[in-house]
C-alpha cells in the first residue's frame, strides 16, 4: 500500500499511529523520538501512550526543561471519576502532530477505532527471524482490516535496530519484497538511543557528533510522514543481486 498522500507541511492536524503486535520492536523509541523530532522544529505535539507499561509517559517524566513541550496523554490506564475517554484524551487546541505508541496486543475494535482517525501508520520491526514472522503475519491482518474498513492509510515499515551488513537484515530485505508496503526507513543499532532514553530527550535534540547518522536517517523517515515520498532504494539484497544477473 504504497504512500501517496502529500501534505502541507505541519499545517494541518495528523495522528501518526505506531503500530505493530510484536512486543519489544521499538514502537517507543520511535514514538518519542518522532515526537521531540516534531516538537523541536517548533511544531505543537501531543504523545498518546496506550501501552500499561507507560514507557512513553515515564519518557516525559524525564524530559528536560531545556527540550520543547510535548502534551502527554498517558491513555494505557483506566479513567476515573466519571470522565469519558473523549475527554480525557483530549489535546490542546493548537497541535499539529499526535504520535500514537501503542500496547504490543490489541482487540481488534480498539484497533479499527484508532485506524479511523490515523493520518498514517507506522510499522516497526526487528530484523530477527521472529520477528520478521510475526510481523508479516500482523501486517496481513492490518491491510486485511483496512481492506474492510474501505480505508486506504499510508502504512510504512521502518526496521530498527539495524546492522546494515548483517544477513538479518538482508533477510529482512528479501522478506519484504513480496509486500506492497515501502520499507520507508531503518534506524540503525546505536547507544545514542539508549542515551536519549535515559534523558527524555529524543536523537533531534541532542548536540553529539555521533548522532549525525541517526539524524539523518530519521530525516527520511520525516519526509516520508510530511511528503509521502518514498526513500532512495536501499542496497539491493543478494536474492536481487542474483535475479539481475540472471536475466542478463
Amino acid at each position: 500500500m504504497p504512500a501517496t498522500h502529500h501534505w502541507n507541511r505541519f499545517r494541518v492536524m495528523k495522528r501518526l499511529l505506531i503500530l505493530n503486535s510484536k512486543g519489544g520492536c521499538g514502537k517507543t523509541t520511535i514514538a518519542t523520538n518522532l515526537a521531540g523530532h516534531y516538537a523541536s522544529s517548533g511544531t505543537s505535539t501531543a504523545l498518546l501512550d496506550y501501552d500499561p507499561q507507560g514507557s512513553s509517559q515515564r519518557w516525559l517524566e524525564l524530559r528536560p526543561e531545556k527540550c520543547s513541550n510535548i502534551h502527554g496523554v498517558f491513555a494505557g490506564k483506566p479513567t476515573q471519576g466519571g470522565v469519558t475517554r473523549s475527554f480525557a484524551f483530549r489535546v490542546p487546541g493548537d497541535t499539529r502532530r499526535i504520535v500514537v505508541d501503542t500496547p504490543a496486543s490489541m482487540k481488534r475494535l480498539e484497533m479499527m477505532e484508532m485506524l479511523r482517525t490515523a493520518s498514517a501508520v507506522i510499522v516497526p520491526v526487528l530484523p530477527s527471524a521472529i520477528d520478521r514472522h510475526v510481523t508479516l503475519d500482523f501486517l496481513n491482518e492490518l491491510t486485511t482490516l483496512c481492506r474492510q474498513m474501505a480505508i486506504n492509510l499510508p502504512i510504512g515499515i521502518v526496521a530498527n535496530r539495524v546492522r546494515i551488513n548483517t544477513r538479518s537484515f538482508k533477510m529482512l530485505k528479501e522478506t519484504l519484497e513480496d509486500f506492497n508496503i515501502p520499507l520507508v526507513a531503518f534506524l540503525r543499532d546505536s547507544q545514542n538511543y539508549v542515551h536519549a532514553a535515559e534523558t527524555g530527550c529524543a536523537i533531534a535534540e541532542l548536540k553529539q557528533p555521533t548522532l549525525k547518522k541517526d539524524q539523518q536517517q530519521w530525516s527520511i523517515l520525516i519526509n516520508w510522514l510530511e511528503t509521502g515520498q518514498l526513500p532512495s532504494p536501499i542496497p539491493p539484497t543478494s536474492k536481487q543481486m542474483q535475479h539481475s544477473m540472471n536475466l542478463r
